[in-house]
C-alpha cells in the first residue's frame, strides 16, 4: 500500500505529537469546530478554525484545508490554502477560482473556511492544519470535523386564496403548514411576515421559535398583549394566525417563513434551512364608527314569536342614546352565541359563516331602517332556527384622520322565539357521524322524502379548528357554485338520485374535519316554501396514524463479505410517502442511507455503494428491501426505516421501525501453525525458532506475527511484524537486547527468530501467535482471531571447572640481565567462548614492604593496567605480558636484576555476560607461586694498560681496551683521568654512561669515540 509523503510525515509526526502531549502539555493547540455537523445540500457551509501557542502570536499563520471523502477514506484531496493558489486539486480548483470555496483570515491565528453552495459529493472528514515555520514540533497542528450533507426536505405552503379582503375591525385567519422529513432530530420555527407595498423589508407579525416560545415583531406587541394577534400551534404541522380587529396598517402581502434548527455538538443551534410559503394580499377598507355615549340602552323586538316552518321571523333592533342622530353604532342579532349578521356604523353588512349562504341565497337580510331602528328577517325559517335572540350595539367613535374606536358592548334583553314544523312531509336524513382516512375522497348523503316541489341543496363545512368558511351550493337548476375554501378544493355537488344529494370532497386532511350540514330547500313557482338541514360529524384520521413500518431481516447476523436483506414492510393505505432509510453506529446520531422520494427519484447519502434499493407490491403492502451486497464492518450498525406520508404540500411523519442490529462478524479462522515444541541451545551459541503456517491460505491474505517470551506465567513481547512486514520490538527489549534479536519471514509464510549469543536468562517458552487478515468488499483490512504455537527453549552451560595447570611451588633461578618468563596456563573452561578471563600478577619482593602488591592485570575486556607502586616502578617497566593461545598467559622480564627476586603468583578470575549485558564474575582460581632468584654475574672485567708518551703539541689518542666482560648483556661505564706528576690525586676528565650518555668533566676540548673490536664483541676498545 502507498502513501503520500505528507501522509508519512504526519505519522512520523503525530507520534511525537503524542510523546509531547503524554509527557507534558503541548504548547501549539489548533482548535475546529466538533463534527459531525448536518448541513443541507445547496446552502453553505462554514467552518472556523483557530491555533495558538505559537511563537510570535501576531504574525499571521497559513491554513490549509483538505478532504476525506466517504468513498475512499484513507485518500486526502486539497481543497484550499491562504498561502498556495495551486495547492487545489482539479476536483475543487475550479470552484476555488470562481471564490465559491473562500478560506479567509478572521485574525492572525484563526480563518474561516465558506462553502457558498454545498454539493453531495461535499461530504467527508474536513482538515484543517496550519502550516509551521519554526524549528521545532510542539502540540497539535491538524484537527478534522465531519461534515454530513443531507436533502432539503423542508415544506412550507399557506393554503387559501391569494387575495383577501376585510374591513377595518374585521377579524382574520390565515392558516400555514410546515413540516420536514429530516431524520435527524431538528426544530421548527414559523413567524408570520406582513410586507408592505411601500416597504423594502418585510416585518415579523407574530413568531414561533424552536422552543415554542411566541414573541411579537416590532409594531405589533400592544395588539399582542390586547389578545388581539395570536400565533397557534395545531397538530405537527399547522400554524394559524389569528388577527382581531384588522387595521388600515395591516394591509399589504402577508406570508409565512419556516426555519428548521439543529443542535450542533457544541450545543450551539443551528439554522439549516429556511423556506417561505406563497403570498397572501390582504386589502382592508376603512370604515367609521360612532362616538361613544355613556348612556345606551338597546331593545329588540319581533313581530311574532311563534312560528311555523317556512314562515318569515321579524326582529327588530332599537338604539337609543342622547345626540343619537351625531353619532354611529355597530349592531349584531345573535342566537345563543352565534352571530347571525351585524350592520357597522356605516350601514354595511356583514353576516357570519354560518349563515353566509342564507344571505347569499335571499333567505337573511338586514338593514337600517331608521336613526335608532335596524331590522333582520329570515325566511324561510327553519325549526333549527328557534331559540333564543338578542341585539348587541357597540357605540363607535371617530377621530380627525377617520380612525375608529369601539366601545363597550351593551346588550339587549332576550327574545325567545319558537318554530313549528309544517305539514309539508319534507323530510332529511344523513348519517350522524362520517369517518375518513386523509388523503381520501369524502362522500357524505343526504336522503330527502315528502317532496313537493323542485329542491335545492346547500353544504356547509363548520370547522371547529378553523372559522374559514366553506360551502357549495346546487340550485333548483341543477347549477353548482362552490365558496370559501372550497372555491379552490375538488368538491362537487350532486343529486343522483331524485331522492338524494351528495358532497364530494377530494383529498381531505385533518382540517376538514368539523360538523357538516346539508340545507334542503323546496321551491314553488321560484319562491321557497320550506327548508330542512341535517348535520353530519366528520372526522379525518390523520394519515401518519394509518401508516403503520415494521423491520424484518431473516439474515441480520452475517459473516464479512455475506449479502443482507432488510425488508421494511409499509401497511396501509396507499397514498404518496418518502421512506428514508437510516443507520445508527457508535455516535448517537443517525446517519441516512438513502431517501426514497413519492415521485420515485432517490438520494444517496455519503459512500453507499454496496446498498441497494428494491420496492414490492402486494395486496396489503408494500416491502422496500435494503439490500447489502458482500457487508463489512462498516455496514454493522442499527437500522431503521422512516416514512413520511407527503399530502398537500406537507410531510407528516410516521412512527419509524425499531431498530434492527446487523452484526457483522470476521470470518472463523482456519490458520493451522506447527514449530518446535522444545529446543535446546548451549550459552552463547545462537538459536533460531522457526514458525511456520501449514494451512492453505487465501491469496489475498496478509499475516501477522508476534514472539512472545513467558517466563514465570508473564508474558512479555519481544518482537512483532504487522501484515504489512513492519517490525516492532516490544517496549521492555533494551537496546543490547534488541542487537541480538532478529525475525525473518521466508516463503510458506515461515516466520523466524534468531536469538544470537543465547544466554541463561533466555530459557523460557517462546510463544509465536500469528494473526491473518484479510480484505473486506472494501479494501479495508480485518484480523481473524489470533493462533498461537509455544516453543520451550532449554539453554545450558558447560560445566564450570576452571583450573590452572601448576599449583605446586615452583623455583626459577636466573642470572641478572637474563629476559625471565613466567607461565600461567588454564587447563579447564577455557574452551568456552562465552567465559572471559582476568589474569592478575601478584609479587612478594625481598623486602618486607612488598607482599602480594599487584604488578599488572589484564582484565576481562582486554583492559592491561599497572598499579602505581614507587618501589616497583623500574621492575613494572620492564614487564611484558602475552596471551600466546586462549589458555595461557605468559608474564615476561626483560633484563632481569637481582632485586627481582621475589614470589611471583598467577590469579585468574573467569567472567560471563547475563542476559541484561552485566558481568557476572563465575569463578577465581589461582596457580602456584613462583620462586624467582636472580643470581648477580661473576666478575669477570680485564681492561688491557698500556704506558705511553706522546708529543702532546697535537692531537693524541689514548684507547681503553676491554679484554673479558661478567656477562655478554653487560653495559659499561668509563670514565678517564690524569694525574698531573705535582698533583698527587687523579682529575676526571670524561665520561661514557652505559645509556650513551656523554659528559665533559673538563674544561679543555677533548673528543672522545668508542668502538667494539673483537670477536663476538667480547673485546672493546674506547679511545680517547
Amino acid at each position: 500500500m502507498k502513501c503520500s509523503l505528507r501522509s508519512c510525515w504526519e505519522a512520523s509526526v503525530l507520534f511525537w505529537l503524542g510523546l509531547l502531549i503524554h509527557c507534558g502539555e503541548a504548547r501549539v493547540l489548533t482548535e475546529v469546530q466538533a463534527g459531525p455537523l448536518y448541513r443541507v445540500v445547496d446552502t453553505p457551509l462554514s467552518i472556523s478554525c483557530n491555533t495558538s501557542g505559537f511563537s510570535s502570536e501576531s504574525i499571521p499563520k497559513e491554513f490549509q484545508f483538505r478532504i476525506k471523502k466517504p468513498a475512499n477514506p484513507d485518500f486526502e484531496i486539497n481543497i484550499i490554502s491562504t498561502d498556495d493558489e495551486k495547492f487545489s486539486y482539479a476536483v475543487y480548483a475550479q470552484r476555488v477560482r470562481a471564490k465559491t470555496i473562500t478560506l479567509t483570515h478572521v485574525s492572525p491565528n484563526s480563518i474561516l473556511f465558506e462553502i457558498q453552495s454545498l454539493q453531495k459529493n461535499d461530504e467527508g472528514e474536513y482538515d484543517c492544519a496550519v502550516v509551521n515555520k519554526e524549528s521545532t514540533y510542539d502540540g497539535v497542528y491538524s484537527v478534522s470535523t465531519i461534515v454530513k450533507v443531507i436533502d432539503n426536505s423542508l415544506s412550507v405552503s399557506s393554503p387559501g386564496p391569494t387575495s383577501l379582503s376585510y374591513n377595518e375591525g374585521d377579524d382574520l385567519t390565515l392558516i400555514c403548514q410546515a413540516s420536514s422529513n429530516t431524520v435527524q432530530h431538528t426544530h421548527l420555527a414559523l413567524t408570520w411576515y406582513l410586507h408592505k407595498d411601500n416597504e423594502d423589508n418585510a416585518r415579523p407579525i407574530i413568531s414561533l421559535d424552536r422552543d415554542l416560545t411566541v414573541s411579537p415583531g416590532q409594531g405589533f406587541d400592544e395588539r399582542y398583549k390586547a389578545g388581539l394577534i395570536r400565533l397557534d400551534k395545531m397538530g405537527e404541522t399547522t400554524y394559524t394566525l389569528k388577527m382581531a380587529e384588522l387595521e388600515l396598517s395591516d394591509q399589504g402581502r402577508v406570508y409565512c417563513q419556516a426555519q428548521e434548527w439543529i443542535q450542533d455538538p457544541d450545543r450551539s443551534w443551528y439554522c439549516i434551512i429556511q423556506k417561505d410559503s406563497e403570498k397572501t394580499t390582504l386589502n382592508v377598507k376603512a370604515r367609521e364608527v360612532a362616538p361613544d355615549t355613556l348612556s345606551l340602552v338597546v331593545r329588540i323586538s319581533a313581530q311574532e314569536t311563534a312560528l311555523q316552518e317556512g314562515q318569515e321571523l321579524s326582529l327588530s333592533c332599537s338604539v337609543d342614546t342622547q345626540n343619537l342622530e351625531e353619532r354611529f353604532f355597530s349592531v349584531a342579532w345573535l342566537r345563543g352565541n352565534v352571530e347571525l349578521a351585524r350592520i357597522g356604523p356605516t350601514g354595511i353588512l356583514s353576516v357570519g359563516p354560518q349563515y353566509s349562504v342564507r344571505e347569499k341565497e335571499g333567505e337573511l337580510r338586514a338593514a337600517r331602517v331608521g336613526n335608532r331602528d335596524y331590522r333582520l328577517i329570515l325566511q324561510p325559517v327553519r325549526t333549527e332556527d328557534q331559540g333564543e335572540y338578542l341585539c348587541r350595539a357597540w357605540p363607535q367613535d371617530r377621530d380627525q384622520n377617520g380612525a375608529f374606536t369601539q366601545g363597550a358592548a351593551q346588550d339587549s334583553s332576550s327574545q325567545l322565539i319558537s318554530i313549528s314544523a309544517t305539514e309539508s312531509g319534507l323530510t332529511i336524513e344523513m348519517q350522524d357521524t362520517v369517518s375518513v382516512n386523509e388523503g381520501d375522497r369524502l362522500n357524505l348523503i343526504c336522503k330527502v322524502d315528502g317532496v313537493k316541489g323542485q329542491l335545492s341543496v346547500t353544504w356547509q363545512r363548520k370547522s371547529e379548528s378553523t372559522a374559514q368558511f366553506a360551502s357549495v351550493s346546487l340550485s333548483q337548476d341543477g347549477v353548482m357554485e362552490k365558496e370559501g375554501d372550497f372555491v379552490n378544493r375538488k368538491v362537487r355537488a350532486m343529486r343522483p338520485a331524485a331522492d338524494s344529494f351528495t358532497l364530494e370532497l377530494d383529498e381531505v386532511t385533518p382540517l376538514d374535519s368539523g360538523e357538516y350540514e346539508c340545507a334542503v330547500s323546496e321551491w314553488k313557482s321560484n319562491s321557497k316554501t320550506n327548508s330542512k338541514s341535517q348535520t353530519a360529524t366528520v372526522t379525518v384520521v390523520p394519515a401518519e396514524s394509518l401508516v403503520k413500518l415494521s423491520l424484518i431481516s431473516r439474515n441480520n447476523n452475517v459473516t464479512v463479505g455475506d449479502n443482507v436483506e432488510l425488508m421494511c414492510r409499509v401497511r396501509g393505505p396507499r397514498m404518496p410517502i418518502t421512506l428514508t432509510w437510516s443507520r445508527q453506529r457508535d455516535q448517537p446520531t443517525l446517519d441516512n442511507i438513502l431517501t426514497l422520494y413519492s415521485d420515485g427519484a432517490i438520494s444517496w447519502s455519503g459512500d453507499q455503494h454496496r446498498y441497494q434499493l428494491k420496492v414490492q407490491n402486494k395486496v396489503n403492502e408494500v416491502i422496500h428491501s435494503l439490500l447489502i451486497n458482500g457487508a463489512s464492518h462498516r455496514e454493522a450498525g442499527r437500522y431503521q426505516c422512516r416514512v413520511s406520508v407527503f399530502l398537500q404540500n406537507v410531510n407528516k411523519k410516521v412512527p419509524p421501525s425499531h431498530p434492527l442490529a446487523v452484526m457483522v462478524h470476521n470470518r472463523v479462522s482456519k490458520l493451522a501453525l506447527t514449530s518446535p515444541k522444545t529446543l535446546t541451545a548451549d550459552i552463547n551459541t545462537d538459536i533460531e525458532i522457526k514458525c511456520s503456517v501449514t494451512s492453505e491460505r487465501s491469496v489475498s491474505s496478509r499475516y501477522a506475527v508476534t514472539w512472545l517470551f513467558q517466563q514465570q506465567a508473564e508474558e512479555k513481547v519481544i518482537v512483532s511484524s504487522d501484515r504489512d512486514a513492519l517490525i516492532t520490538f516490544g517496549p521492555w527489549m533494551e537496546q543490547q537486547h534488541r542487537q541480538r534479536i532478529s525475525l525473518r519471514r521466508t516463503k510458506g509464510p515461515r516466520f523466524e527468530l534468531t536469538i544470537q549469543q543465547t544466554q541463561i536468562s533466555d530459557k523460557g517458552s517462546y510463544i509465536c501467535k500469528v494473526v491473518e487478515w484479510l480484505p473486506d468488499p472494501h479494501g479495508d483490512w480485518y484480523q481473524l482471531s489470533p493462533v498461537a504455537r509455544t516453543t520451550l527453549l532449554t539453554v545450558t552451560e558447560p560445566a564450570n571447572d576452571l583450573r590452572l595447570d601448576a599449583k605446586e611451588q615452583q623455583q626459577l633461578v636466573a642470572r641478572e640481565g637474563d629476559k625471565v618468563e613466567l607461565k600461567c596456563n588454564i587447563i579447564s573452561g577455557a574452551s568456552n567462548p562465552s567465559f572471559f578471563y582476568k589474569v592478575s600478577w601478584l609479587y612478594t619482593g625481598q623486602s618486607s614492604l612488598v607482599i602480594n602488591v599487584t604488578l599488572l592485570e589484564l582484565d576481562h575486556t582486554g583492559l592491561l593496567r599497572y598499579p602505581d607502586n614507587q618501589a616497583l616502578r623500574d621492575l613494572q617497566g620492564r614487564l611484558h605480558l602475552t596471551r600466546p593461545s586462549q589458555s595461557s598467559f605468559l608474564l615476561g622480564i626483560q633484563r632481569a636484576h637481582e632485586s627481582d627476586s621475589g614470589t611471583y603468583q598467577c590469579l585468574v578470575d573467569q567472567y560471563q555476560l547475563d542476559r541484561e549485558g552485566h558481568w557476572q564474575q563465575k569463578l577465581s582460581d589461582s596457580a602456584g607461586p613462583i620462586m624467582l632468584t636472580v643470581n648477580v654475574a661473576e666478575k669477570n672485567l680485564s681492561v688491557v694498560r698500556n704506558e705511553q708518551e706522546w708529543n702532546v703539541s697535537r692531537a693524541f689518542t689514548i684507547p681503553c681496551q676491554i679484554t673479558k666482560q661478567s656477562s655478554s648483556e653487560s653495559e659499561f661505564q668509563v670514565t678517564w683521568f690524569w694525574k698531573k706528576d705535582s698533583e698527587a690525586e687523579q682529575q676526571p676528565i670524561f665520561t661514557a654512561y652505559r645509556n650513551s650518555t656523554l659528559q665533559d668533566r673538563r674544561v679543555a676540548p677533548i673528543s672522545v669515540s668508542w668502538v667494539e673490536e673483537g670477536c663476538s664483541g667480547k673485546v672493546r676498545i674506547f679511545n680517547c
